[in-house]
């Protein structure tokens, strides 16, 4: 691991908060008031600039018992507004970080600090959503995932970095030599890692495009799919389709798990807005929140895309990105 656990977790959910209020301008307030399920448990209201609400999110980090693994956002009450009785949203982002210990503070892998800002991006699709209708902010899982992925290009941009990535003993920003370390070190494996995505992917929609039970095992029919796109014995599926839970566990992406690779080009492209501007575009991220982060689900998502974009996406910045356009 380039960055090792030198980043106390609180400077890095302050920069999360820190760069919404840089690019959306609204604000995060501790609750100490409300009431909550565990002690790790933190509250924050979110409000607009002049005060006017606009949600409850809840942070969630640190593992205890009976608490599954992972990381994810989830809603204790999502967004609606049927008749003009505008329902607020309650959300809340889960983790499970390593906890502070006596003499140490939460310490973060950058692994780790993806996964926050992921999470975090989530959380301002639910909080920002503007629908009629419960449930019509939930899109597909392409465009769901758009407003996570494109948080973690923050994240690891050098002039962001450099605000919230402070040691947890001396305070002082990343080293520029760490900075490179970490931009240099997402090049490595693209191939291999692009690859078993999108091998799964095909795996996944052969499975959902049958309309019959299929006449040979599981096994061979896996062979089968991967053979057809030619995949090479050094690469396998991501997933093996007796372990494939995200397409077979419902999780929602069934014949969707193409979505993390189309997600990925929206993302990067999306993100692109910011680098041909200003990395804190307030008109970029005022068209982004407005198009993306209120309206996913209750609108064509190509539709919305293209009035925040202007045009569709296109895959030149992703491919940048990965170093596949040298």
């Amino acid at each position: 691991m380039v960055l090792r656990r030198k980043i106390e977790k609180e400077k890095i959910r302050q920069g999360a908060f820190d760069l919404a209020t840089r690019l959306f301008d609204i604000k995060f307030i501790k609750r100490n008031d409300i009431e909550v399920y565990d002690n790790d448990v933190e509250v924050y209201e979110v409000q607009e600039a002049d005060g006017s609400f606009i949600g409850i999110l809840y942070t969630d980090y640190y593992p205890r018992g009976g608490k599954r693994a992972g990381a994810w956002m989830s809603y204790f009450r999502g967004q609606s507004n049927m008749d003009g009785e505008m329902i607020y949203p309650l959300v809340t982002n889960v983790g499970n970080f390593t906890k502070p210990t006596a003499d140490k503070p939460a310490l973060l892998s950058f692994e780790d600090v993806n996964t926050l800002f992921h999470e975090f991006g989530h959380a301002l699709n639910g909080l920002f959503a503007r629908s009629i209708y419960p449930g019509s902010k939930r899109s597909s899982v392409d465009f769901v995932e758009l407003p996570s992925q494109i948080m973690e290009n923050w994240a690891s941009h050098p002039d962001f970095l450099k605000m919230y990535a402070l040691h947890y003993q001396t305070n002082e920003p990343i080293p520029d030599y760490l900075i490179e370390k970490i931009n240099n070190s997402k090049f490595f494996n693209n191939g291999f890692q692009q690859t078993e995505y999108l091998a799964a992917s095909f795996l996944d929609m052969d499975w959902h495009l049958q309309t019959q039970n299929p006449s040979i095992g599981v096994n061979e029919f896996e062979k089968a799919s991967l053979d057809r796109i030619g995949l090479i014995d050094e690469i396998a599926s991501r997933y093996q389709s007796t372990n494939f839970n995200h397409i077979f566990g419902g999780d929602g992406y069934s014949a969707g798990y193409y979505g993390y690779s189309w997600a990925a080009v929206l993302d990067a492209d999306a993100f692109e807005a910011f680098l041909e501007t200003d990395l804190f575009n307030k008109n970029v991220a005022k068209s982004f929140r407005e198009n993306i982060l209120e309206k996913s689900g209750s609108e064509e998502p190509m539709e919305l895309y293209k009035k925040f974009r202007g045009r569709e996406p296109k895959v030149d910045a992703l491919l940048k990105r990965l170093g596949f356009n040298k």
